[in-house]
């Protein structure tokens, strides 16, 4: 049974992301065609071709490699260049780099027809264009939004409350914590008792009020006793309907930086983040919470924040993701993962034994929103060939035409993105690596989240 709800939840993944990108490519496809474009053809993955159709100029189809996904629109390269000389055969690259150009625009113009004139995407005003590429984007960020909404406002997220989850017996830094065994859970005589843990709290208990300020959320609480470390402070709990009262001090100790779930946080360059703080050694029991429309703007914000700090140190992420693939160092949580590994922590997720069906369900729509930030933000990289690098082109393009008719110069035309297209390939190799070695890295030194 175990085995079914496994492949239940990485199947359920699986359509997801496929659909995912299907609607991203749906993004570019409605602009394109509302702004008069020809659009050749609308594919869903990549390689050799399983199915297509034809509706009207357009063709339709699903490809072998379901990875990713592609809108074909005439015009997007300018024709080639007037009276550039036959091509030679040469070994310098910047011969090499010009011919990669040349044979890019010679393919774009051999796809036009008469009938295209006014219809070419680099006709198009560079406001139009930047909609069409960034329809795609969007409709991830559209796509994150609803998923978050319904989850927020029918399943609940996991949200930690003033209930305790769990006492600690004594406090313990988080350099300290580091250097002890793995498998050694006890405390040593010498280690300080854990103010909780004095006071009598007991999982089960829930924190009412602190320092004379009544508690509703665990942030406002968790923020107090940081604030009150060496302090005597006065608290409050609720234990089977009654209440009590007692005193507490705080201790000021290391702790790791965590996130809303109680995650530990991760600096850019990938280490633990601590920090010296009030500290009574307790945890929050992490309940499923319904909330607004307005809430999942929040937690799809804080999605995009991880998604942008990941990206942003991309290559420290990858080669710590390589040394823990050949090294015993274990993944960092927060860092990347391929399609594989998703679709892994999915399936692992649908078979959690003593899990409600809604609580599995929630995890699964989480894990999607979270697929189609990702989506989003990595597409938004001003390189090509991702959505990023034709809106920066275009961009470019409308500040070069500023410039020259600052300085009553003419207008220069087009901003030929074929002379990118070394860098295309370079980029285009570079993310088939980064590929493979997150699907290598799921494989054999996987995240683990449960």
């Amino acid at each position: 049974m175990e085995l079914l709800w496994f492949v239940a939840g990485v199947l359920a993944m699986a359509l997801g992301i496929a659909a995912s990108i299907a609607l991203h490519e749906v993004g570019h496809l409605v602009p394109a065609k509302l702004f008069g474009v020809r659009v050749t053809q609308y594919m869903v993955g990549f390689g050799a071709t399983l199915v297509s159709w034809r509706r009207g100029e357009t063709e339709y189809g699903l490809k072998a490699i379901p990875l990713g996904g592609y809108v074909s629109m005439v015009g997007m390269l300018p024709p080639p260049r007037e009276g550039r000389p036959a091509r030679t055969a040469s070994t310098g690259l910047l011969q090499q780099m010009d011919d990669l150009a040349h044979t890019a625009r010679v393919g774009a113009a051999e796809e036009l027809g008469p009938e295209d004139e006014g219809r070419q995407f680099i006709q198009l005003p560079v406001w139009k264009r930047v909609v069409i590429m960034l329809g795609g984007p969007f409709t991830n960020l559209l796509i994150a939004l609803g998923l978050t909404v319904l989850l927020v406002t029918t399943l609940g997220t996991a949200t930690p409350t003033t209930t305790v989850g769990e006492v600690f017996r004594c406090v313990v830094s988080a350099q300290e914590q580091a250097q002890r065994p793995d498998d050694e859970d006890r405390c040593r005589d010498s280690d300080p008792a854990a103010p909780a843990h004095e006071a009598g709290l007991r999982p089960g208990d829930r924190i009412v009020a602190f320092d004379g300020r009544a508690m509703q959320e665990w942030d406002e609480l968790s923020a107090a006793i940081r604030d009150r470390a060496g302090q005597q402070t006065a608290i409050t709990w609720e234990r089977d309907g009654r209440r009590m009262h007692g005193e507490i001090t705080p201790r000021l100790t290391e702790r790791p930086v965590t996130d809303a779930l109680g995650q530990p946080e991760r600096a850019p360059d990938g280490s633990a983040q601590t920090e010296h703080v009030g500290f009574i050694g307790m945890g929050s029991q992490i309940q499923n919470v319904r909330g607004t429309p307005a809430d999942a703007v929040g937690v799809v914000g804080r999605q995009v924040s991880g998604v942008v700090d990941v990206v942003t140190v991309l290559p420290q992420r990858l080669w710590d993701t390589a040394v823990a693939v050949v090294t015993p160092a274990e993944r960092d949580p927060n860092g990347p993962m391929s399609v594989v590994g998703v679709g892994r922590i999915a399936g692992e997720a649908a078979a959690l034994d003593d899990v409600a069906l809604s609580d599995k369900a929630a995890m699964l729509l989480s894990l999607l929103a979270g697929v189609n930030v990702a989506l989003m933000v990595f597409n938004l990289i001003p390189l090509l060939p991702l959505d990023g690098g034709h809106v920066a082109g275009a961009l470019f393009e409308q500040l070069r035409r500023w410039w020259a008719r600052l300085r009553g110069r003419p207008d220069p035309g087009p901003f030929d993105l074929a002379s990118m297209m070394p860098l295309t390939y370079v980029v285009g190799a570079a993310m088939l690596g980064m590929g493979l070695l997150l699907i290598v890295a799921d494989l054999v030194e996987p995240i683990r989240v449960f």
